[in-house]
């Protein structure tokens, strides 16, 4: 950094504070991280190191000189009696032997002893304890303010509501909320099947939970908790080092990791740091490093603190993994939504203890930024499972000639063109329906309880039909007859090494695929709404599936509709006009829906119909969470008979929510957006009022 000069430096000092704010507020309060936190660490200490090397550029405002960010508005405040101060970071083994050599100059102790555990990748938050119960909970915030988050709190298992034994007058213990890998993968299975949003990863999974307004919402989230500090106490003699501070935490009832221990001298702090990596992977939660604390509280009271950290302990951060290789080619996979991403074919390379000859680009975008080209020496970074992916070119390696990539104007798997619409980082074929790519996707949402309905074909069943070539469009699945499936799922089996079910006794059991085959016919009878949803149009939701199909009242007007007369359609913008009539101007689109009449599906037509008058005519209404007197849909019917638009989903639009049991993250925004929400008793008495 000495060889930048003065205004080189000065200029630096502001794009870091910049990058370094703009990150922590999409983190602590947007809860949308938009880098890694190696890419922040890496800024923080090039910052550090700018002012450490010009005095004058250091402000008190400084990312360098405060712990996180400021709360979020939508919390009470609390201010911490004792500051959560963050802790400073070591990368190498010399930075760790800096700080143990430290110590032993400043206590003369020539073998301190430290307390060790790992670096939870999570939340820190403080829990206040009053003669054992715990009255208060609240994140770190800025290390003196944080956010009051007792509710949401109080629905993780983990935490004790009321502590063993004798307890001091006040305790207050620090440490991390996080959601277990197990937990986190079981989560976003269910998110899925449900339809709500997966989480990113156990770490925003845990904060985005506990920063919820409804702690409903928070108590289904599979969160746990590990304590490892403490804040202010009172009533209570404290034993005299961390370790035994630890143990008696845990006597008290609060988990605490059994990773933790002690280590003696930078030899056995180094010892800790590569047994817990090389156990990393196999952990039940995520970690990033691993925590070294001076373990008597009388040698850490004479080491004190610096602004932001205390000087008696350190975070050895784990680094992200990376190495060199060569890109042989750019390729580009098609994925279930159409979307278009590149990716990279390299010289195989060792990282992260597997040998990989593959990394995502992303999209287009990022191709363009890094300017990855056939040729290139690249550094390739994987962390933990993460797929790996490129993140620099080293320029003076280029050969002569590399030419830029661009993206394919045609799709690999089908032909169709490529598009990207404005705005949109994401390049998407147009295949729809036709292409191979899109099939299986295609499929199972054509097959979904909300579109055609048919029962017992589930994903596996429709991966087979596709992988074996029995299907290549959704009206393939009306030719299909019960040796079919029979065949199908006996060829899927053999080839997976799973032990046939369909045969029994000898017998090849067909009940299954004569079910299947009665499902697939049953739907045949349909409606317009149903199968304008299941065609799987973008942006083509249930309720302006059902929308569409009253303004046209037929197939055949919308398929030939234009971008303007489809604007006039009531909720139908300009970016969803332009998808319907992009979707039936295709020709192949057209194809699949002639050979599904061809092959019976079928559905009442006739003329357009007006919305309906009534009590919510002009208001729209999301409904969320189980109700118990009727289904969802019974529920819509009814509201729409009484003049309602029902919605999935939730915006500034919504007039009203009804909100029935285990509702979740509609409910949540809208009580954000100050909607109306009524409960299941509200609901019926409006019915009853406007039979």
């Amino acid at each position: 950094m000495s060889s930048k000069s003065h205004s080189q430096a000065a200029a630096r000092a502001v794009e870091l504070r910049r990058k370094l704010e703009d990150a922590s507020y999409r983190y602590h309060v947007l809860d949308e991280p938009n880098i890694p936190d190696a890419e922040y660490d890496r800024m923080l200490r090039e910052l550090d190191e700018l002012e450490a090397t010009h005095p004058e550029l250091a402000t008190p405002d400084s990312p360098t000189q405060r712990v996180g960010s400021a709360p979020s508005a939508k919390f009470a405040e609390v201010v911490h009696a004792v500051p959560m101060l963050s802790l400073g970071n070591a990368f190498t083994d010399e930075e760790v032997q800096d700080f143990v050599n430290r110590i032993v100059k400043e206590t003369g102790d020539a073998q301190p002893r430290f307390s060790v555990e790992p670096k939870l990748d999570g939340l820190a938050i403080s829990l206040r304890y009053e003669n054992g119960v715990f009255v208060r909970g609240a994140t770190r915030g800025d290390g003196a303010t944080g956010e009051d988050v007792t509710a949401n709190l109080r629905t993780v298992k983990a935490i004790p509501l009321r502590l063993r034994g004798d307890a001091p007058e006040v305790l207050e213990v620090r440490g991390e909320v996080y959601m277990p890998l197990a937990a986190f993968e079981k989560y976003n299975a269910w998110a899925r099947e449900h339809g709500e949003k997966t989480l990113a990863n156990p770490r925003n999974g845990a904060a985005g939970s506990l920063r919820q307004l409804d702690p409903r919402i928070t108590a289904q989230r599979p969160l746990s908790f590990y304590a490892y500090a403490l804040g202010e106490v009172r009533g209570a003699a404290l034993p005299p080092t961390h370790s035994q501070t630890l143990a008696w935490l845990r006597e008290l009832g609060l988990p605490v990791s059994s990773e933790s221990g002690t280590a003696s001298g930078a030899e056995g702090l180094l010892a800790y740091y590569r047994r817990v990596g090389e156990r990393r992977a196999g952990l039940p939660y995520d970690i990033d490093g691993v925590v070294y604390k001076l373990d008597r509280y009388d040698q850490q009271r004479a080491m004190g603190f610096v602004s932001r950290a205390p000087r008696w302990a350190i975070a050895h951060k784990y680094p992200a993994q990376e190495v060199a290789t060569t890109v042989e080619s750019i390729e580009v996979n098609v994925g279930r939504t159409g979307a278009v991403t590149p990716w990279v074919l390299m010289t195989p390379v060792h990282v992260g203890g597997v040998t990989v000859s593959r990394a995502t680009l992303h999209n287009a975008d990022q191709v363009a930024r890094l300017d990855v080209r056939v040729g290139d020496t690249v550094i390739i970074r994987r962390a933990g499972d993460v797929i790996p992916e490129v993140v620099g070119v080293i320029l003076d390696r280029r050969p002569k000639g590399a030419q830029p990539w661009t993206m394919p104007k045609t799709c690999p798997d089908c032909g169709s063109a490529v598009e990207r619409e404005e705005g949109e980082v994401v390049a998407r074929c147009t295949g729809g329906l036709y292409c191979p790519a899109q099939r299986v996707q295609a499929l199972f949402h054509f097959a979904s309880r909300r579109a055609m309905d048919i029962e017992g074909l589930g994903e596996r069943l429709i991966q087979g039909l596709v992988d074996f070539d029995y299907v290549r469009t959704v009206a393939d699945l009306y030719k299909l007859g019960v040796d079919d499936f029979v065949q199908m799922k006996q060829r899927a089996d053999e080839r997976d090494g799973v032990v046939p079910e369909t045969v029994k006794a000898g017998k090849i059991a067909t009940k299954w695929a004569e079910n299947l085959i009665a499902g697939i016919a049953a739907s045949r009878d349909s409606t317009l709404e149903r199968v304008l949803f299941a065609l799987g149009i973008r942006d083509v939701g249930e309720s302006t599936a059902k929308t569409l199909a009253r303004h046209f009242g037929a197939l055949q007007p919308l398929m030939d509709a234009d971008e303007e007369t489809l604007k006039q359609v009531p909720d139908v913008g300009p970016v969803v006009a332009a998808r319907i009539a992009h979707f039936f101007a295709q020709p192949h689109n057209r194809e699949v829906i002639a050979a599904l009449r061809e092959n019976g599906v079928h559905w009442p037509e006739g003329a357009p119909q007006r919305a309906t008058e009534g009590p919510l005519s002009g208001k729209t209404v999301v409904l969320t969470g189980g109700l118990a007197s009727m289904s969802r849909d019974e529920a819509g019917a009814k509201l729409e008979a009484l003049g309602a638009k029902v919605s999935g989903s939730v915006s500034k639009k919504t007039s009203l929510v009804v909100a029935g049991e285990a509702a979740g993250s509609k409910l949540a925004k809208a009580q954000e957006l100050g909607i109306e929400i009524w409960d299941e008793a509200a609901l019926l008495a409006f019915l009853e009022q406007n039979a």
